[in-house]
């Protein structure tokens, strides 16, 4: 739950009421409440203003995860697809984009203006396997690219991972990472 909330917005709006309780108080002349309203309201409102301008929303799902793909998940994925997982569907600050880092290391991001965008992920059941599968917005990388670093790729995402690469659209690339764990 906490990783849905945006620490910006709380700075914002703590940072904020007590800013306006603080004027308040000036105005009916309660110093101590005033000067509390004021030390700690502004430097909320101006951390809330430094995260905001820092804030990297979570990437959303293209479709609900249904109740029988948990359970695949809970039992097939590996630790790798739950950190990618977890880390892009929660907000993040001081990161240009998500994966951005991954992206660079595998040659796929030659600068921050052809890098491609993470815009939504997808759990699915693949033959009975768990398929975490990456959307990526990639208009100066082409499906060729993707595919010659298909198995830098599996590789750089750890093992029991196979990975597919496909472009369902122009310039719309798919990163599947298919758990090779078996069932207990």
């Amino acid at each position: 739950m906490l990783p849905k909330i945006s620490l910006a917005a709380v700075g914002l709006t703590v940072g904020g009421i007590l800013t306006i309780t603080g004027f308040v108080a000036y105005a009916l002349d309660y110093a101590t409440l005033n000067l509390a309203g004021f030390f700690y309201g502004i430097p909320l409102v101006l951390g809330g203003l430094a995260l905001k301008a820092a804030e990297l929303k979570p990437i959303p799902f293209s479709q609900p995860t249904s109740e029988k793909i948990i359970a695949l998940r809970n039992q097939l994925a590996t630790p790798t697809q739950n950190q990618i997982r977890k880390d892009v569907t929660r907000y993040r600050y001081g990161q240009e984009a998500h994966l951005d880092e991954s992206l660079e290391r595998l040659g796929l991001s030659p600068t921050d203006e052809e890098r491609p965008v993470l815009t939504s992920l997808l759990e699915q059941d693949w033959e009975g396997k768990y398929v975490l599968t990456l959307t990526f917005t990639s208009p100066f990388i082409s499906l060729e690219t993707w595919q010659e670093k298909q198995e830098k790729i599996a590789k750089f995402f750890g093992p029991d991972l196979e990975v597919t690469v496909a472009e369902p659209e122009e310039k719309v690339v798919t990163v599947n990472l298919i758990s090779q764990l078996a069932l207990p």
